[in-house]
């Protein structure tokens, strides 16, 4: 009989493994000596103890799944007692019970973090709906419409939840995207409707301006562009294409009448410079006529450069008041010399002068007699009343004397 501390061969071939149980049979060993028969299952429990080994480390190291690992160790654990080896089997049961718990511990803990994961892509899908739902009511139409996008790549990105939970969020998620497009497609609808009626309007206004763009009305032509360019921009914007096409030919007719009412008035106002260089000279001719000395000669001589004045035509507006008031300053002092002539030579108002003149120097002389009486007799109160009466009668007088000097008197 051979033996070793985990095994024996008896005298029949019969080899044993002993457990903490007490002795297995292992198996009959009929072959060759004691010694083989110990060796070969000595053989059989390193491989299972490689095994074990390795399973160990694929546990370990490896993210072998928990059902994978458990099939693996009742595989192995079903070779350890079958005692089909010969070796510490009770220390191979430990080590597997070990790996048991160490799967067990990792399944616990992968749940866990499952559950967290699962917990977290909830709460960012949750918020993911939440901001959908915000951007749907959006008019920022390119910038919602591209975060939409990304929310979506977001989405797909995160774990899946229970079909219920995940089936909800993404319903409430989808409906968003779909209210946000339905808007996002009636505004530019309604835009598109919006910029065809603008287009409508400006055609029309496109064809007037063409029409006006031969008009030699230079007022009431630019008044009306005028008119067009506010209806212009109170319609709005076509589109882009139809928009540059309308305002070239728009702005082209514009260019033809304005261009041409300006080589008019060029013409009209080198026209009117000259204009104005000949009134200048009159003015300057008739402004000599001034101080009058001949009023007959004067006012001839005047009526003859107003004449030439009218026979010259316009002049530029803004240098119109001045040389004008030139013409008629001359004419006020013509008009000025006449009616002082007139007063001169007329006899009624020569006598009424001399009558009125006459009446003031008596009161002067009277009011002269009784200040001096006055002082004669002391009463100096009197004598100041009277003569602050005798100043203003005095200033009469004064004026009415050099009224009467006017008539030659």
């Amino acid at each position: 009989m051979s033996s070793d501390p985990w095994g024996r061969v008896d005298e029949t071939g019969t080899v044993y493994v002993r457990t903490a149980d007490g002795e297995q049979v292992v198996g009959s060993w009929q072959a060759g000596s004691p010694e083989e028969a110990l060796a070969y299952f000595e053989r059989k429990y390193e491989g299972i103890v490689v095994e074990i080994g390795l399973l160990e480390r694929r546990v370990k190291t490896t993210d072998l799944s928990a059902k994978d690992a458990t099939t693996a160790i009742e595989h192995l654990r079903g070779q350890v007692d079958e005692h089909h080896a010969v070796g510490d089997l009770d220390a191979l049961r430990k080590r597997l019970d070990a790996l048991v718990a160490t799967v067990d511990a990792r399944r616990e803990e992968r749940k866990a973090q499952k559950a967290k994961q699962t917990d977290e892509a909830k709460h960012a899908k949750e918020a993911l709906v939440v901001e959908a739902e915000e951007l749907a009511q959006s008019e920022q139409w390119r910038s919602a419409g591209e975060r939409l996008r990304a929310l979506v790549d977001t989405w797909k990105g995160l774990p899946r939840l229970d079909r219920k939970s995940d089936d909800e969020l993404w319903h409430r998620f989808s409906h968003a995207r779909s209210a946000f497009s339905k808007r996002r497609k009636a505004h530019f609808a309604s835009l598109d409707a919006q910029r065809e009626e603008a287009r409508k309007v400006k055609e029309k206004l496109v064809v007037e301006a063409e029409a006006l763009s031969g008009s030699t009305d230079w007022g009431a032509t630019a008044a009306r562009y005028r008119d067009l360019m506010t209806d212009w921009k109170a319609a709005g914007r076509a589109q882009r294409e139809a928009e540059d096409t309308l305002w070239e030919r728009f702005r082209g007719a514009q260019d033809v009448f304005f261009a041409a009412r300006s080589g008019v008035f060029a013409e009209r106002d080198a026209e009117q410079g000259g204009n104005l260089t000949l009134k200048e000279e009159l003015a300057t001719e008739a402004e000599k006529l001034v101080p009058v000395k001949d009023l007959k000669a004067a006012r001839a001589a005047f009526r003859s450069l107003n004449e030439r004045w009218e026979a010259v035509g316009h002049v530029p507006r803004d240098a119109r008041p001045k040389v004008e008031g030139r013409m008629q300053a001359v004419e006020r002092a013509l008009q000025e010399a006449e009616e002082s002539e007139w007063r001169r030579t007329n006899p009624e108002a020569r006598a009424r002068a001399a009558g009125l003149t006459g009446q003031l120097q008596a009161a002067v002389d009277k009011l002269r007699t009784q200040i001096d009486s006055a002082r004669a007799s002391g009463n100096n109160a009197r004598a100041d009343k009277l003569a602050r009466e005798l100043e203003g009668r005095q200033a009469l007088l004064d004026q009415a004397l050099k009224g009467l000097e006017e008539f030659g008197g």
